[in-house]
């Protein structure tokens, strides 16, 4: 088990960004360009059970992106299965993440699976059920060594059919250094998940929500 503390952060400004993770020195984690697509798909009962509970079932299927078309053959697609809740309260970190409002906290369990069509056979004979799918294009970044308030952080960089968000994950000094180096304040700090970020974009629009998926993909 592992305790996942993270933000988003709205980006309006790509190129401000840029500029700021070259001041800072990040590199880029992974082959190739960096960029992975995700596909996503959270599992939950028919009545919400998970949910209710706080509680998120997700497959995910990462295809990182080709440096060119001319490069040689595709590059492997990696399937992670996580399971995600709130800091049971039995736990050492629990009153830690009690005391922690500006970031979210939540246990997090994941590991590497080789199928993901049996495990969603798996799922649906159990009764529950693939019901939201969601995408995005994902690029990581560290911080070199040297930065040592860094160490333990992820800057995620999210394309998405929403807009472009990044996550820091990790320490949570680490996240309110970075966030403040990347010119930002606790006050722009968005703990809401995809789906809840995504439901919120189509009330503003009027729209019904359906899946979170790329124009080119619907």
């Amino acid at each position: 088990m592992a305790q996942e503390i993270e933000i988003k952060l709205k980006i309006s400004d790509p190129h401000s960004l840029s500029a700021a993770l070259k001041r800072l020195g990040a590199r880029l984690v992974g082959r190739g360009t960096g960029r992975v697509h995700e596909w996503n798909v959270i599992f939950d009962t028919p009545d919400g059970a998970l949910a209710k509970h706080g509680q998120l079932l997700r497959i995910r299927t990462e295809t990182p992106e080709r440096k060119s078309k001319k490069s040689g053959k595709a590059p492997a697609q990696r399937v992670l299965l996580t399971f995600k809740r709130p800091v049971a309260a039995t736990s050492a970190a629990f009153g830690s993440a009690q005391n922690n409002h500006r970031h979210k906290v939540r246990e997090e369990f994941e590991l590497e699976i080789a199928d993901s069509g049996t495990l969603t056979k798996i799922f649906e004979g159990l009764g529950m059920r693939g019901w939201f799918r969601y995408e995005k294009l994902r690029t990581t970044f560290r911080l070199p060594a040297t930065a040592r308030w860094a160490k333990g952080l992820l800057i995620e960089l999210d394309e998405t059919p929403i807009g472009t968000f990044v996550e820091l994950e990790g320490p949570s000094a680490a996240i309110d250094r970075a966030a403040q180096e990347l010119g930002f304040t606790s006050r722009d700090y968005v703990v809401m998940n995809y789906l809840s970020l995504y439901v919120e974009d189509c009330r503003r629009q009027g729209k019904e929500p359906k899946d979170m998926v790329f124009a080119a993909t619907k």
